[in-house]
């Protein structure tokens, strides 16, 4: 049986707890579908409402850490060496559309690195954790990155820039590296849950992640989630990735080097 640390109990339990009030509210979304008032209103305080459980559950273990949350920003604790670092519902507008597809994202950072992280999705009930040298996880089974050697059998996820995003030469530099990616590889999914990405990247179900202008609540628990399954996390120049990066890249070894390849050789 895998004995997990008793932090990562912790934030486990934390996320638990924020993934049942959120499936509770995603229930309510077609209904809400069709009201004149619409439903980004009720998505904001499930959002809103998921933060503080998992604001009040961990400060609770853990009164003295730090906190940088998406939705109430950085909150300083007593002890500056620890923070969680929070996305308490990453693919909003999944949720917004009655899409089935969204997660809780935690990580803990000491002293700059993150050490432990959880990321959730509550409707298929699959819980991904993972602890710095300790390995990966979904739920109790060992987590790790896809062997496949050749972009020719290898399937991506990306994030696509949206309205008011990364407009003009963003936009225009994703496309230039969207083409050259579907020339060499099986596929490209956009699947909108950036910590899902990483989670599947780490879990062999894709190969590879890029993506630009992601939050350091979008990716801490992720990429340490890809590094503990053996793979390989940088930015778009193969420099260590860091929160303040613009790009970010992720996969197995062979993998991610050629993915590199690919994103530079788009400019």
């Amino acid at each position: 049986m895998i004995v997990r640390s008793a932090i990562l109990n912790v934030m486990t339990k934390a996320v638990e707890k924020a993934g049942r009030g959120l499936v509770r509210d995603f229930g309510e979304i077609e209904q809400l579908q069709v009201s004149r008032k619409g439903p980004a209103d009720f998505v904001s305080a499930a959002d809103q409402r998921a933060e503080q459980t998992l604001l009040r559950e961990l400060e609770k273990a853990r009164p003295d850490f730090g906190f940088l949350m998406e939705e109430s920003g950085e909150i300083k604790g007593n002890d500056d060496e620890h923070r969680f670092i929070i996305d308490p519902l990453d693919g909003t507008t999944n949720f917004l559309h009655g899409l089935p597809h969204f997660a809780i994202s935690v990580a803990m950072e000491q002293r700059g690195e993150v050490v432990a992280g959880v990321i959730y999705d509550p409707i298929k009930d699959e819980m991904y954790w993972a602890e710095k040298g300790k390995g990966a996880y979904q739920n109790d089974r060992r987590l790790r990155v896809s062997a496949r050697a050749r972009l020719s059998d290898s399937v991506f996820a990306t994030g696509i820039p949206f309205l008011g995003v990364q407009e003009g030469e963003g936009h225009q530099q994703f496309l230039r590296r969207l083409e050259k990616v579907m020339a060499k590889t099986a596929g490209v999914r956009r699947w909108g849950t950036a910590s899902l990405d990483l989670a599947y990247v780490a879990a062999g179900r894709f190969d590879g992640f890029w993506e630009r202008g992601l939050k350091p609540w979008d990716v801490a628990a992720g990429l340490l989630m890809v590094k503990e399954a053996g793979g390989m996390v940088s930015d778009a120049q193969a420099r260590k990735y860091k929160f303040t990066s613009q790009d970010i890249v992720a996969g197995n070894e062979k993998i991610h080097k050629s993915l590199l390849d690919l994103l530079r050789s788009a400019g």
